[in-house]
């Protein structure tokens, strides 16, 4: 009979991360009178990002960091807004500066997400920070967010990663590379997936740690994993549901239904609940890493 999957529980991980920050942050505070501070550029009235930034507001706030937000109307020039980047780039109480994400189609989002200092770049997108993270021997001041929640949720489920299998699908530059980039740092024997993939159940089946990141729907299906597998889904995704409030239920790209009614995984992430909490609670320390380093201490 195969054991029961387990699930791994994402609130609970973020939460233990956000308490080892507070007190990190308390003893920079006051050792050296330094408070980590998040900056956050929000242009125009979405109300998604608005809900996101709020999000990383509160979460910051709750643990004693400052949290700058900048906003600016739809209409702004990219000039203006290279400007304020370049204004936050040379502040020296910000430690951590992200702009919120998509931005109007007037602005070309590479050319400001590039122009964050690669030392404040907190969520971890700047070429410099990445191609660090693809070196071998070398170090980026700051890895992607999801990717390093991924490598949390497997670290602190003391899951092997070592010598095992690993199947990345999807190849994104905010998940999928860097994800698989932290798992050949620890030495597993990473695969990557994507669109163009022949037989991809097949080389899903390989996985002994399997990380979904195509953002379709209940895409990778129970029959494609093996038993005993890691399941880290990253997927986000919207499906009608006449039986919430909202018209909608949030699933993953894996049939987790499905696989856990089988008892396939060893463990999986739920969505929600999963990878998602992890994703800010990096975000807090990568900012809160920056601050210390902004004082000459390490974190």
């Amino acid at each position: 009979m195969a054991a029961t999957t387990k699930l791994i529980d994402g609130n609970q991980i973020a939460k233990e991360v956000r308490e080892e920050l507070r007190e990190k942050i308390e003893r920079l505070k006051q050792e050296h009178g330094v408070t980590p501070c998040l900056s956050v550029i929000l242009v125009g009235d979405r109300g998604d990002s608005a809900t996101y930034v709020r999000m990383k507001q509160r979460n910051a706030e709750l643990l004693g960091m400052a949290f700058r937000l900048v906003s600016r109307p739809t209409d702004v020039t990219q000039d203006e807004l290279l400007q304020l980047v370049d204004e936050l780039n040379e502040d020296p109480l910000v430690h951590g500066l992200i702009v919120q994400l998509p931005l109007p189609a007037h602005i070309d989002e590479a050319a400001v997400v590039t122009r964050v200092a690669y030392n404040k770049d907190v969520d971890g997108f700047h070429a410099t920070n990445m191609g660090n993270l693809a070196l071998k021997g070398r170090e980026a001041l700051f890895e992607p967010c999801t990717a390093r929640g991924v490598l949390e949720l497997l670290r602190r489920s003391n899951v092997t990663i070592r010598g095992r299998n690993a199947v990345v699908v999807g190849r994104s530059n905010i998940v999928g590379i860097p994800t698989a980039l932290l798992l050949l740092h620890e030495n597993a024997t990473v695969t990557i997936c994507h669109s163009q993939t022949d037989d991809l159940p097949a080389k899903v089946a390989t996985a002994d740690i399997l990380v979904a990141a195509v953002g379709r729907a209940r895409f990778i299906e129970a029959s494609w994993l093996k038993p005993g597998v890691v399941v880290i889904d990253v997927g986000t995704n919207s499906v009608p549901d006449a039986t919430k409030k909202t018209g909608y239920s949030l699933v993953g790209d894996v049939d987790f239904q499905s696989a856990v009614e089988q008892n396939i995984p060893s463990l999986i992430t739920p969505v929600p609940g999963g990878v998602g909490p992890m994703t800010v609670a990096i975000l807090l320390q990568n900012t809160v890493k920056s601050a210390y380093r902004f004082a000459g201490q390490k974190l």
